[in-house]
């Protein structure tokens, strides 16, 4: 197992802006959230976790001061904000099928009560904020690999709120002095090496859960969506990081913005693509079952290749993603089976 990224140590100075000893985690009990929560912890961060569980799992939250309330609801969020030197932002709703079909819930909740949190956290004092974004934001982007100087021109309504929540924290950095980590994820995958917690969405859209889920034969046969693409095999390439590299590099911006850090707009991923049917290989590989599939046609808006340029992170945080592909699979299929979710 590869060697963490290399953090630098919390201290016990809770009113200390460079060591940061409350942190509140928005979002804490849904996927990518629960992994920071956990690598917090691991290095000596006090955690409160704050989530109205619409998409979160309690089960994800175990062992975390948990304040189940909406990022909308003020009054809690002052509450739950005493102490806390910084905020690591994951509330947001995050399917780009159902943003298309029904944009006012994503304005609503990942802007609007996006900036309630945004707000109150500056009224509580915080001045450090790290924020869960996406390569949604460049849209189908000019050039591949992504650099963060490629246009952001995202299509489709989620990244288009995220896109204007990254304009909001822009310009509070220079009218207020706050500083700010806008982290542009790209296929985030896999689950914590423990197997206690890992991806549970419902529904399930990502594809290496589906996969596996169709090789135990407790899902359904997997749907390829096109297999014309210019690309290795005709499928669509993906950059996909393990959670926990991502939860580290959230860590690690932190503790860089708190130590007073520039702020920064930074990708995180691999720089590595894999194929839809190299994903179905590694699965096979893993579990030892075939995945079954079949072909069924484009989905409108799905660019043929999507992989990070890295290098920003790795030189602003001194970051890189440990983990791979293989791991990736092998912890998600872990994960599958302490939860009774697969054949074992």
């Amino acid at each position: 197992m590869p060697a963490p990224a290399r953090l630098l140590p919390a201290r016990d100075t809770p009113n200390s802006m460079s060591t940061p000893s409350k942190v509140l985690v928005v979002g804490g009990a849904g996927y990518i959230g629960s992994h920071a929560a956990r690598i917090l912890r691991k290095h000596g961060y006090e955690v409160v976790i704050y989530d109205n569980l619409c998409t979160g799992h309690e089960v994800l939250a175990q062992g975390f001061q948990l304040v189940r309330a909406d990022i909308a609801d003020t009054n809690t969020l002052k509450n739950a904000l005493a102490g806390v030197n910084a905020v690591m932002d994951f509330a947001a709703h995050a399917y780009v099928g159902e943003s298309v079909a029904n944009p006012r819930k994503y304005f609503r909740n990942n802007v609007e009560a996006g900036l309630n949190l945004l707000n109150t956290s500056l009224d509580c004092g915080v001045r450090c904020f790290v924020f869960s974004s996406t390569c949604a934001v460049y849209g189908v982007p000019a050039r591949v690999p992504i650099a963060e100087d490629n246009p952001r021109n995202p299509i489709n309504p989620y990244g288009i709120t995220k896109m204007l929540f990254e304009r909001a924290l822009e310009t509070y950095e220079h009218a207020y002095g706050l500083r700010y980590a806008s982290l542009r994820y790209f296929n985030a995958a896999g689950a914590d090496e423990s197997g206690e917690i890992g991806e549970l969405h419902e529904p399930e859209t990502h594809l290496i859960p589906l996969a596996l889920n169709a090789a135990a034969g407790t899902g359904p046969e997997l749907q390829i969506f096109g297999e014309d693409y210019p690309t290795p095999d005709g499928t669509c390439v993906r950059d996909y990081i393990h959670v926990n590299d991502l939860a580290e590099a959230h860590v690690l911006a932190l503790q860089k913005l708190c130590a007073g850090g520039s702020s920064m707009a930074a990708n995180l991923g691999t720089g590595r693509g894999h194929s839809v049917r190299e994903i179905l290989a590694a699965v096979h590989k893993v579990t030892g079952c075939l995945v079954p599939h079949h072909v069924v046609p484009r989905r409108q808006g799905d660019p043929p290749a999507l992989v990070a340029d890295p290098s920003l992170a790795q030189k602003l945080l001194g970051w890189h993603a440990e983990r791979s592909l293989e791991v990736i699979v092998e912890t998600a299929w872990k994960w599958h089976k302490s939860r009774g979710s697969a054949l074992i």
